[in-house]
C-alpha cells in the first residue's frame, strides 16, 4: 500500500526522493511529502493529493540537503489531509518519521502520551511513534527507536531522521517490507526495490524485528538485541525499462501486451522433452514428498485468488489430487481440519500481501510444508516459505493484475503437469502438453488482436451500472476475473457466476441496460453455454460472447444470438483461461478510458495490501 523512499549520500536528496515516488504510484495513496535534513535544519513539505501536487508544492518550498525519507500514504487513521499525510514530526521539528502498517494500541499510547503533556497534530496512530522516540532519544537514534519499537502492538516499516544525528538513517521493519539499496557513498531505503532503479540494482532485504541503519559511506544490519547480523546483497534482476511505460498510455495496457513474453519467461528451462515433464528448482520437496500428499489447500487473495480457483481445476483434472480454495482473509483465522499430508500452496504476486503471509504463517505453525507462487524475489512470502516457483513476470506496476494472473495459471499448470507425471499422466500425454504449452504465448499474442473489436464493445457499453460475467469449468474462474477487472478501474459493477448458476437468482437482475459476457468453452458444456445464453436473450439481456475460433457451426450459431462476438484462438481447455482473459483484460481498460478513469491508479485500491 504506502510507499517508502529514504535517501542518504552526496547528492540532494529532493529529486531522489520524488522520482522514487513516482516509482511507487502504482501501490495506491492519497497523499505525500517528505522531509530532508540540510545541517541541522530540517524541511517538511507534505501535501494530500497526488505527487504532482507535492513537486508544484517544492517548487515553492525547495527542501535541501542531502539526507531525507518521503512517502505515500494510504489512509488508514484519519482522513487524506495535508496534516495527516506523512512525515510526522516530534520534538519541536526535530524528528521525522514515515511508517507503514497499522499500529493497533496506538490510542492506548496516545493517552499515556497525552497525559505527559503531549500535543498531537494529526489524527494517525503514526505520530505517536514519533514521539515515542522523541521521549527516549538523547544522544543516540538508533538507541531510542530499538527502545520504542518493543512498545508497538501491530505492523510496521518505518524510516526515521533526526536533526540531533543529521548523517544517519534509521530503519525497523515488522509485517511491512524495507528493503536497502546499496550505492556507492550512498544509500536507499524503500519499501518496494522498483524505488530503486536507476539509482542501484544491489539490495539488502530487511527480515522481521531488524533495523537496518544508514550512512553515506556504509550501512549495518541490526537485530531485536542491537546485534549486527548478516546479511547477503541480492541484485534486482529488472532494468529501469522494465519499469517505464515505454510507447503505451498506461501501464495496464503494457503489461496487458507483455503476456506472451511473460509467459515465455515463466516457462524457460522449466520444460523438459526428456521426462515429459516440468522441472522445478525450489520446491525443496522430493518426489516421495509430493507423491505423500494427499491434499493441497491453495490460499490467496483478489486476483490470485482467481488464478488458485482455475488451479484447482488444473490439479484435480491432470494430477489427480484434490485441492481447496481458500480466501487467505478467512483461512488465517479459521480452524479447518486438514490431514497431516496437506501443502498449503500460497499464491501472490507481490509476496507481501499480509493477509496472506499470515496464513502461511498459520499452515507453518500447524505443522504443514508450505509453498509460493511469487513474482517479487526476495519478498516475505518468498523467504518464509519452504519452497516455492517465482513467477518471473516482471514488474507489474498498474494495479488491476494483469500478467500476473496469466503466469499463476501457466505455473500452476507446469505444476499440476509435473505431479501428473508423477502418477497417472503418460510420457504421450505429458510431451502433448508440452507441445501445447509451448504454442501458448503465440495464441495469446493472436487473442489481443481483439483489441480494435472490444474498444468498439466498450464504446457500445460505456454507460451501463452493472454487468454479469458467466463461464463454466475452467472459465468460471475467469468470469470472475473479468469481472474484478470492470470493477476495479472503471467503478461498474459487475458479477462473475458459473453460468448454470444464473437462473439461481442473478437472472433477476437481466434487462435491456445489463449486458452479459458469456465465456464459451471449448469442450462437453458448450450446448449447456448456450442454452444460458438463450435464456439472456429471452429476457431481453444483451450478451457478448467470447469464444474459440475455427467451430463454424459455433460461429453462425452466435452470430444469430449474440448481440457482440470475439473470437480467441482455439487452445486446449485446460488452457482456455489465459487466451479468453485477454479480451476481458483489454474491455475493462476501454471501458475505464471511456469512463474518463485512471486506470492505473484507481480509487481506493492500491496494488500490495499490507495491511489486513
Amino acid at each position: 500500500m504506502c510507499g517508502i523512499v529514504g535517501y542518504i549520500g552526496q547528492r540532494e536528496a529532493e529529486p531522489i526522493l520524488v522520482e522514487g515516488l513516482r516509482r511507487l504510484e502504482y501501490r495506491g495513496y492519497d497523499s505525500a511529502g517528505l522531509a530532508t535534513l540540510s545541517g541541522a535544519e530540517l524541511h517538511l513539505r507534505k501535501q494530500a493529493g497526488r505527487i504532482a501536487d507535492l513537486v508544484r508544492h517544492l517548487r515553492d518550498r525547495p527542501a535541501a540537503g542531502c539526507l531525507g525519507i518521503s512517502h505515500t500514504r494510504w489512509a488508514t487513521h484519519g482522513p487524506a489531509t495535508d496534516r495527516n499525510a506523512h512525515p510526522h514530526v516530534a520534538g519541536n521539528g526535530s524528528i521525522a518519521i514515515v511508517h507503514n502498517g497499522v499500529i493497533e494500541n496506538y490510542t492506548n499510547l496516545k493517552r499515556q502520551l497525552q497525559a505527559d503533556g503531549v500535543v498531537f497534530a494529526t489524527d494517525t496512530d503514526t505520530e505517536v511513534i514519533a514521539h515515542l522516540i522523541d521521549q527516549h532519544l538523547q544522544d543516540d537514534l538508533v538507541e531510542a527507536v530499538r527502545q520504542v519499537l518493543p512498545l508497538l502492538k501491530g505492523t510496521y516499516g518505518l524510516a526515521v531522521v533526526s536533526s540531533r544525528q543529521p548523517d544517519v538513517l534509521v530503519g525497523a521493519r515488522l509485517g511491512s517490507p524495507l528493503v536497502v539499496g546499496i550505492g556507492a557513498d550512498e544509500h536507499l531505503l524503500a519499501s518496494d526495490p522498483a524505488a530503486l532503479l536507476g539509482h542501484t540494482r544491489n539490495v539488502v532485504y530487511l527480515q522481521d524485528h531488524q533495523m537496518c541503519v544508514l550512512r553515506a559511506d556504509g550501512w549495518d544490519l541490526l537485530d531485536a538485541n542491537h546485534t549486527r547480523v548478516a546479511a547477503a546483497v541480492q541484485r534486482i534482476d529488472w532494468a529501469p525499462a522494465d519499469a517505464d511505460k515505454g510507447p503505451y498510455e498506461h501501464y495496464m495496457l503494457k503489461e496487458i501486451y507483455e503476456q506472451p513474453e511473460a509467459l515465455e519467461n515463466a516457462m524457460r528451462g522449466r520444460l523438459a522433452d526428456a521426462d515429459a515433464s516440468a522441472h522445478f528448482g525450489g520446491l525443496n520437496l522430493n518426489a516421495r514428498q509430493l507423491r505423500r500428499a494427499e491434499r493441497f489447500v491453495f490460499t490467496a487473495c483478489g486476483t490470485s485468488w482467481h488464478a488458485a480457483l482455475v488451479g484447482e481445476y488444473l490439479f484435480e483434472e491432470l494430477a489427480r489430487i484434490p485441492v481447496e480454495v481458500e480466501y487467505a482473509s478467512e483461512f488465517r483465522y479459521r480452524n479447518a481440519p486438514m490431514d497431516r499430508n496437506t501443502i498449503v500452496l500460497a499464491i501472490t504476486q507481490s509476496g507481501e500481501t499480509a493477509d496472506t503471509l499470515a496464513a502461511l504463517r498459520e499452515s507453518k505453525r500447524k505443522g504443514h510444508h508450505t509453498l509460493a507462487l511469487c513474482n517479487v524475489v526476495g519478498s516475505t512470502i518468498a523467504r518464509e516459505a519452504d519452497g516455492g516457483v517465482y513467477l518471473h513476470a516482471g514488474p507489474e506496476i498498474g494495479v488491476a493484475s494483469t500478467k500476473a494472473f496469466s503466469n499463476q495459471v501457466c505455473v500452476l499448470a507446469m505444476l499440476a503437469l509435473y505431479l501428473g507425471r508423477m502418477g497417472h499422466l503418460s510420457s504421450i500425454q505429458g510431451l502433448r502438453m508440452l507441445k501445447e504449452m509451448r504454442a501458448l504465448p503465440n495464441a495469446v499474442r493472436r487473442a489481443l488482436g481483439c483489441h480494435d473489436d472490444v474498444r468498439r464493445i466498450a464504446a457500445k457499453y460505456q454507460h451501463v451500472r452493472n454487468m454479469l460475467y458467466l463461464g463454466r469449468q475452467y472459465l468460471f474462474p475467469v468470469a470472475l476475473e473479468g469481472a474484478l477487472k470492470l470493477k476495479e478501474i472503471s467503478y461498474i459493477h459487475a458479477e462473475g457466476y458459473p453460468a448454470a448458476e444464473m437462473k439461481h437468482g442473478p437472472i433477476a437482475l437481466v434487462d435491456e441496460n445489463t449486458p452479459s459476457v458469456f465465456l464459451i468453452n471449448a469442450g462437453g458444456v458448450v450446448d449447456k453455454v448456450l442454452s444460458n445464453l438463450e435464456e439472456i436473450k429471452a429476457r431481453g439481456g444483451p450478451v457478448i460472447a467470447i469464444a474459440p475460433e475455427g467451430d463454424d457451426e459455433l460461429a453462425n450459431q452466435l452470430h444469430d444470438r449474440a448481440d457482440d462476438v470475439l473470437f480467441v484462438p482455439q487452445v486446449p481447455e485446460y488452457l482456455q483461461p489465459l487466451v479468453s482473459v485477454a479480451p476481458l483484460q483489454l474491455l475493462a481498460y476501454h471501458m475505464a478510458l471511456l469512463r474518463d478513469c485512471d486506470v492505473d491508479k484507481p480509487r481506493n485500491l492500491a496494488k500490495s495490501v499490507t495491511v489486513e
